[in-house]
Order: C-alpha cells, then sequence, then structure tokens
C-alpha cells in the first residue's frame, strides 16, 4: 500500500477520511491538466523569490534544474499523483522535496494554494484557447474554400422554414465561415480578461512578502496583473464564465451548421451526401444513412452551451474569498475544451468528404423561389414597387408566373459577391490580437535555462 502524504495544509490533526475523500473529490483526476501550468508557475515563483532573498542562487539553480527536467519529462510521460497525495500542487513539491530536500520545502513561500490553482488554470486555459483558435481558423478556411468552390450552386433559401428566395452554397458555407469571426471575436475577450496574472494574491489578501509580481507578469508571458489581490481570487470561476460563454459562442456556430446537414442529407431535402462510410445504418432497416455523426456534433455542442450558466449558478451567491464550490468547475469545464475540439475535428472531417446537390432548382417546388427577384427586375423597369409585388402576386395565383433561376446579386456579401477575401481578413485581424508568439516566448525562455 502507498505511503500516505500529509497534505500541505496539515498541521497536527489528520482529516477524517470521508471527509477527506469527499473535499478532494475529483480534484486528482483533473489536476493532472494542471500538471505542466503549475510546473511553469513554480519556474517563475522560485525565480521571483531568489530576487527577494528567499532563495539563495545556489537554492534557485537546483530548484530550476528540477522543474525543467519534470517539464520535459511531461513532453513524453503522463504526470501522476501518487496515492494519498491531494493534489498537482502537493505531487510536485513532494517531488522537489524528495531530490532537494528542505529547498524544495521553501518554494511555497509567499503563496497559497488559492493563487496556485488560480494561476495553474489560467496558464492553462491560455493555452487551450491557443489551441482552440488553431482549430477554428482550420474550419474557417475550409468553409472559406467550400464557398468559393461552390459558389454559383444554387439552393433555396428559407424563412419560417418556408422557401423564400435564392441562395448558393457559397453563401451558407461563407454564413459559417463568418460566423467563426464573431465567436473568435469573443473568445479574444476572454482571452483578454484570462491573460492577466493573479500569482502574488497569496489567498486573496496579498503578503507580508515584498513579492515582485510585476516579474512573475513578464516571466510568464501575461499582459498584464490583476492588481488587487482580493478581486484576483474574485475572479476563479468568473474567468471560468467568462470562457465557457465564449466556448459556447463556437458550440452554437456548431451546432446550428450540424442541424442544417440533418436536414439537408434528408431525403425530403436531398441537398448534401456523404459516401456511406461516414454515415450509420438501422438494425431493421436496411436502406437507412443516418447523420449519427452530426446529431452527436448537435447534442455535444448544445450541451456545452449550457455551460455558462451552470457556472454561473455555482458561483453566484457566493461570499469574497475562496469557497470550496469553486472545486467543481473544474469537472465540466476543463474537458469542454477537447469536448470542442472534438466536435470541430469532426465537423471538418465530413466536411471534406461532402457532396453538393448541382440540381436542386430542377424540381417545380422552387418555381416561385425567384419571386422577389422578379419584382425587383419591374421596379427597375419603372414599375413602383407595390404595383410590381401586387402583378407578380397575381401571376403567381393564376400559374402565369414563370421567372428564370438565375441570381443577379451583386451587393456586397450576396450571392454574386461573396467577400471572402474581407471576410478572410477580419479573422486574421481578430486572430493577430491573441498574440500567441509572445507568449509562447516567454514560456521557451522560462523553460530552456
Amino acid at each position: 500500500m502507498a505511503q500516505h502524504q500529509t497534505p500541505i495544509w496539515a498541521k497536527d490533526t489528520t482529516a477524517h477520511e470521508k471527509v477527506s475523500l469527499f473535499t478532494v473529490g475529483r480534484d486528482k483526476e483533473f489536476d493532472t491538466l494542471l500538471a505542466q501550468a503549475d510546473i511553469l508557475g513554480n519556474l517563475a515563483h522560485t525565480r521571483m523569490l531568489q530576487s527577494i532573498g528567499l532563495l539563495t542562487q545556489k537554492e534557485l539553480d537546483l530548484v530550476q534544474s528540477e522543474l525543467i527536467a519534470m517539464f520535459r519529462d511531461l513532453q513524453t510521460s503522463p504526470f501522476v499523483i501518487e496515492e494519498g497525495v491531494e493534489d498537482v500542487h502537493s505531487q510536485v513539491e513532494l517531488m522537489l522535496t524528495r531530490k532537494l530536500g528542505d529547498v524544495g520545502k521553501k518554494i511555497h513561500s509567499g503563496r497559497s494554494r488559492n493563487d496556485q490553482v488560480l494561476l495553474d488554470l489560467k496558464l492553462y486555459i491560455r493555452q487551450q484557447i491557443f489551441d482552440t483558435v488553431a482549430y477554428v481558423e482550420q474550419l474557417f478556411v475550409l468553409l472559406q474554400q467550400l464557398s468559393e468552390q461552390h459558389k454559383d450552386v444554387l439552393m433555396p433559401g428559407y424563412t419560417h422554414l418556408q422557401i423564400a428566395m435564392p441562395s448558393s452554397f457559397g453563401l451558407w458555407f461563407g454564413c459559417y465561415a463568418e460566423s467563426l469571426t464573431d465567436d473568435l471575436q469573443l473568445l479574444q475577450a476572454a482571452f483578454t480578461i484570462t491573460n492577466q496574472n493573479p500569482l502574488g494574491s497569496a489567498a486573496g489578501y496579498g503578503s507580508s512578502f515584498p513579492l515582485n509580481r510585476t516579474m512573475t507578469t513578464e516571466l510568464l508571458g501575461f499582459k498584464t496583473l490583476n492588481y488587487n489581490v482580493m478581486y484576483a481570487q474574485m475572479g476563479r470561476g468568473k474567468v471560468e464564465k467568462t470562457v465557457s460563454y465564449a466556448l459556447a459562442g463556437i458550440a452554437s456556430t456548431l451546432s446550428k451548421m450540424a442541424m442544417e446537414m440533418c436536414l439537408f442529407m434528408n431525403q425530403n431535402f436531398g441537398f448534401v451526401s456523404f459516401p456511406e462510410e461516414f454515415t450509420t445504418g438501422s438494425s431493421i432497416m436496411p436502406h437507412k444513412k443516418n447523420p449519427d455523426v452530426f446529431e452527436l456534433i448537435r447534442a455535444k455542442c448544445n450541451r456545452m452551451q449550457v455551460l455558462p450558466i451552470e457556472i454561473s449558478s455555482i458561483i453566484s451567491n457566493l461570499p469574497f474569498g475562496y469557497n470550496r464550490d469553486l472545486q467543481i468547475i473544474k469537472e465540466h469545464f476543463l474537458p469542454a475544451f477537447s469536448e470542442l475540439h472534438s466536435c470541430i475535428d469532426m465537423m471538418m472531417l465530413m466536411l471534406q468528404n461532402i457532396t453538393v446537390s448541382k440540381t436542386i432548382l430542377d424540381s417545380p417546388m422552387y418555381d416561385y423561389l425567384f419571386s422577389v427577384d422578379e419584382v425587383n427586375n419591374l421596379v427597375q423597369q419603372g414599375v413602383p414597387f407595390r404595383d410590381a409585388y401586387i402583378k407578380v402576386g397575381l401571376d403567381i395565383k393564376q400559374g402565369k408566373f414563370n421567372a428564370p433561376k438565375q441570381a443577379k446579386h451583386t451587393h456586397e456579401g450576396s450571392i454574386g459577391n461573396l467577400c471572402t477575401e474581407q471576410i478572410r481578413m477580419k479573422f486574421q485581424e481578430i486572430k493577430q490580437q491573441f498574440n500567441k508568439d509572445y507568449v509562447t516566448k516567454k514560456i521557451q525562455d522560462l523553460t530552456n535555462s
């Protein structure tokens, strides 16, 4: 049996076993995700401790060497929190103490587990946001490619799910590409809120040590500080909620597109199709080709849109200072990134294998799709709009309407003028605001010493 490790907060009393199990909960399961972030935080914090005289240069060199070795091990091996060890912070400190003795015990000076987990979460979230941006960009590029590829293929547009006006696959794919630009803008706002250093807030009321919080901010590549130490602690939960709203925005775009794919694959529509291996069958009906991938994307993304509400409910009436309620946010929030990434990945796989129908408008049910275009054509000939509207309406009623099925829309963002390049530039302008290169360079500097 593994030796039980004394919690780092313990004094001369051991918590009741059931109390310990209940309060730790699933922390260890999710804390392994934070191991890299915790090591980065220790690298920055110990450099700062040396600068204010709480570690000697020799002690710092020893600690930094061990931490960097741990960081590199994580590139090839999973981080393990041992039996009896409470969390990732305790495990890292234990590993240092085993190697370095009392020097390892010094790294917690000027810190609380509260600001350790705050820092770990922000560093983890920041990296996950960078990864999410990369996924979103891949989907964005693919949608724009499909938009240009199928820009001349017409399809019906709908209002109230009734046939309305002409659209095109170029317009449809491009619509979701531009939707992602707004989703990215919201994610950038969440990134800005995340990218502030809480380290040094300790338990929410600062420290009597002369901590150099500006130094750790620069070392870790944060843009700025959460200056007020009490507010830094209040940021726990608020950051997760804000980021979850941004993730929910992307999920909403995916969910809506998945829903329309389910419709368009339906035989009553027949707008798109996929190779048989990308659909699933029925245990009783041999003809079925079900859109299970899109249905699961829809369900997973709809569930993700509930996450901000869940977090809001947990934090809505908490008093100031740390409260253990915050712990359970991890359980649904941390996996949300990988869940969203998998949905984007599957959406791209399906889109890469899509076939669009080029003969949709051959059906007589779409004969009236161009009624508005015909009204506008009469207006351009000098007929007042209301008179033109009445004339076309009567022609339809009397069976005399026979407009050509051609769309001549040329204004910005319409069927004949998709503004693909302008949308691409808008996306790239937002992407640049994440400043990933600066953060990456800072982390490389911190781990390559």
